[in-house]
């Protein structure tokens, strides 16, 4: 039997998988989490009025960034020519969050799933990191897939 786990040659030791047989297709993924904070941070980060400016604008770099890096942070990833990384922010003032959504797309031989989660997570952690001056209580949840495209299996969303 084939082990599942495609990272993992037959004696058991990590490797990056072979795509070189695979054809190129057009990959997207999309992926998701939010960010919880005081209503005080949130009315802060909404103002533009964190010590450190614009925390968003900021954040939606980071993602950006870091989803065209995401080879050099994941050890097996493969390095991606990415054709597109869009990063948008949504705020829930009763809920006192942040959503931050995250698509990354390329045509090539191997996903986007890690490069979609790697933005939505530094995006997070940015905020995090502008805003802990004035809440260390921000906390992080969901950060997660919502769907994938492209590729042999094909399109996933999740339920």
């Amino acid at each position: 039997m084939t082990n599942p786990l495609t990272h993992f040659d037959a004696s058991g030791q990590a490797h990056m998988v072979d795509v070189a047989e695979k054809g190129e297709t057009r990959r997207i993924a999309r992926a998701t989490g939010t960010v919880f904070m005081q209503p005080a941070t949130l009315a802060l980060v909404e103002a533009g009025d964190a010590r450190k400016g614009d925390v968003l604008g900021v954040a939606r770099i980071a993602a950006i960034q870091a989803a065209k890096r995401t080879a050099e942070l994941i050890p097996l990833c493969h390095p991606i020519a990415l054709t597109r990384v869009g990063v948008e922010f949504a705020i829930d003032r009763q809920r006192a969050c942040i959503t931050c959504e995250a698509t990354a797309e390329t045509v090539g031989r191997t996903g986007v799933e890690m490069e979609a989660l790697t933005a939505v997570s530094v995006g997070l952690l940015t905020i995090y990191d502008m805003c802990k001056a004035v809440d260390r209580g921000i906390h992080f949840e969901n950060v997660r897939l919502l769907e994938k495209s492209g590729g042999k299996s094909g399109a996933w969303q999740a339920a």
